[in-house]
């Protein structure tokens, strides 16, 4: 008995680099199909099924009740903050406008999140006024040796 020999299943990437199978890709704009048949099921059920997770969470089931909530009140996002900063125009500044940030949370103006976030922001351009200034460094003494 001989055994027939069967082809192998190619292994690895299937096509060039640079080359696939669609080189025009997904058309932009297609939509998956499982989605649209979900829309088509659900079109013109919103009310009544809107209605009955209501009717769910009025009835103490906390699953529909934590959705009904997270629809009246989203998550909170960020929101703008207001309070005096010292203007940074050099790294050593940094030290005055995170002195200014402390002050804003012990006056209770900004949270302790908030002065974080501030406070990597500040960091964040404290490291680009140095990069700045080294740049600005390395050039002068490039010029000088010139």
């Amino acid at each position: 008995m001989s055994a027939a020999k069967t082809p192998t299943k190619q292994r690895g990437r299937p096509f060039k680099p640079g080359k696939s199978g669609n080189p025009s890709g997904r058309p932009f704009g297609s939509r998956n199909k499982a989605s649209i048949a979900i829309e088509a099921l659900l079109d013109g059920e919103a009310e009544a099924l809107t209605r009955t997770c209501i009717d769910k969470a009025l009835g103490g089931d906390m699953t529909a009740l934590k959705l009904c909530m997270d629809r009246i009140c989203a998550p909170r996002k960020d929101s703008p903050i207001s309070f005096e900063v010292p203007q940074m125009e050099s790294a050593a500044d940094a030290v005055q406008v995170m002195a200014a940030v402390m002050t804003a949370v012990a006056g209770g103006n900004i949270t302790p999140s908030e002065a974080h976030t501030l406070a990597g922001l500040i960091d964040t351009f404290r490291r680009t006024l140095e990069t700045s200034d080294i740049e600005k460094r390395v050039t002068e003494l490039e010029a000088v040796r010139r």
